[in-house]
């Protein structure tokens, strides 16, 4: 069986203590491959590496259109194998087919978005009142970026940071989840096909801790972004006081769907299905608290418990498939004990509520599509974000109560409101606490889009413009064309 490796300053190397991991499918927990498993020596190389390329090497010394070419040809690698991408996901993450698909093409074009502006005009002119100075900002990159991404899209997270990162002129080194390194590595053998120099972008595989840890605390790395939990970022904060180092964190969330009883009906059952169940619930953006307007009520939720419970579960492989399994053992069991919790505590239990273990799924980690009605306002359910197939249905009789639910939340990721009145939708929509919101829709995400939330689901924003910006620093340069003394020294 092939072992996975680091790819440090252009070399695919082991870990040098060593030590590798299994790699599970999680449809069957059967082993797919084996990963070097690297310590803090392994990043500390990496910094090496990215240090090197960016203060001394030739990639420090591209200009945008370099750059430019090299994520346009990366692009269309990626486009070229775009269903092997899309088949090591499934098997790795467990996500189905279809959707593993969706994210290979958001792929390509993410990497196409950010060739795009790397070669595109970049800053301001300004008048200082001086007509002898000109005055003008440029943006520059930041030096060595960490990038640290989870285990639910384990191609696009992994774009969706070294894209931005590249474009600007960065050199990154990217850490994916332990438990999702296989589609990272075959990014990494495309990045060594499209050109890219030794030392631009570097991958370690491994823990958190130590090897995410380490980037983090180390002086030598000027910006870390990640994306994960709020308890990690925390500790990525902290960590990244050291040198005071650029942090972007894109955290978890617990996300409002707000439907009203003007909804166009058989549209709001479904995205309130979509919005939880897509990916299996392993969804920062989950719209795992379903609003619902009380009026409604009692014909929405026989339908949703009804369609529910005919969601196909199963093998991502299977055409078939709309949910697949859970990305580990330990994860399920964690969701599970989220449903004991929210019975435990007085939660009414729709639909769903327990693991699959019919047939060939009984050695996977599935779990049925769970909603939970009449819950506490206090319950952990209501309150924590779970991270699996699992809503929570909470009724309002008025649009100021709807809101007043929506944000009454840590987290401010997204939200939804779904309604056939367009000014109420203008008003709830704007006073929603969340960076990501959908007026009659959930999930769309578009590259030219800034992703990222308010309160405690993170800290500034990725895609879009905005994305590029947060791998930049911004210079002033003021250019005096009438050269000479001020006189403020009269004894010169």
């Amino acid at each position: 069986m092939k072992t996975l490796l680091n790819h440090i300053n252009g070399r695919w190397v082991a870990a040098q203590q060593g030590a590798t991991r299994e790699i599970l499918n999680p449809a069957s927990n059967g082993v797919i491959a084996k990963a070097t498993d690297s310590g803090a020596t392994d990043a500390e190389a990496a910094i090496t590496a990215a240090r090197a390329a960016f203060d001394g090497g030739p990639w420090g010394q591209t200009t945008g259109p370099d750059r430019a070419a090299r994520l346009f040809a990366l692009a269309d690698l990626v486009e070229k194998h775009a269903e092997e991408f899309a088949r090591l996901d499934t098997e790795n993450n467990g996500k189905p087919l279809r959707e593993a698909r969706f994210d290979a093409a958001d792929a390509a074009g993410c990497f196409r978005y950010y060739a795009g502006l790397a070669s595109k005009p970049q800053g301001q002119t300004y008048s200082a009142g001086d007509p002898n100075m000109v005055c003008m900002t440029v943006r520059e990159p930041i030096g060595v970026c960490a990038q640290i991404i989870p285990w639910n899209y384990p191609l696009l997270m992994a774009v969706w940071k070294l894209a931005p990162g590249l474009a600007a002129g960065n050199a990154c080194i990217l850490k994916p989840s332990e438990m999702t390194p296989v589609s990272a590595v075959r990014l990494f053998e495309l990045i060594e096909q499209a050109g890219f120099p030794p030392g631009a972008a570097n991958l370690v595989l491994g823990p958190g801790d130590p090897v995410g840890s380490t980037l983090a605390a180390s002086d030598r790395v000027d910006k870390v972004a990640f994306t994960g939990g709020g308890v990690t970022g925390r500790k990525i904060m902290t960590a990244a006081t050291g040198n005071l180092k650029k942090v972007t964190l894109e955290l978890g969330g617990k996300s409002p769907n707000i439907v009203f009883a003007d909804a166009d009906f058989e549209a709001a059952l479904e995205f309130a299905m979509f919005g939880i169940f897509a990916g299996q619930g392993e969804v920062c953006s989950a719209g795992s608290r379903l609003i619902l307007e009380r009026s409604i009520a009692g014909k929405f939720l026989p339908r949703l418990a009804a369609a529910c419970g005919k969601i196909v579960v199963g093998d991502g492989f299977d055409e078939d498939t709309e949910m697949g399994p859970l990305i580990s053992r330990a994860h399920m069991e964690k969701v599970l004990g989220y449903i004991k919790s929210g019975l435990d505590e007085g939660a009414k239990l729709l639909c769903g509520g327990h693991r699959i273990e019919k047939g060939a799924l009984g050695a996977g980690n599935f779990v049925q599509p769970t909603v939970f009605t009449d819950v506490p306002a206090d319950a952990r359910i209501m309150r924590e974000e779970i991270f699996g197939p699992v809503l929570v249905v909470d009724l309002f009789d008025t649009e100021e109560e709807a809101i007043r639910k929506a944000n009454d939340t840590v987290y401010g990721l997204a939200g939804a409101v779904f309604t056939s009145d367009g000014a109420k939708a203008q008003r709830v929509i704007r006073r929603l606490r969340a960076g990501i919101t959908w007026i009659n829709s959930y999930h769309p995400t578009f590259n030219e889009a800034p992703w990222g939330g308010y309160k405690q689901s993170g800290i500034g924003r990725e895609l879009g413009t905005y994305g590029y910006e947060a791998y930049t620093e911004v210079k002033q340069i003021n250019i005096n064309l009438a050269p000479g003394r001020v006189n403020w020294f009269k004894n010169l």
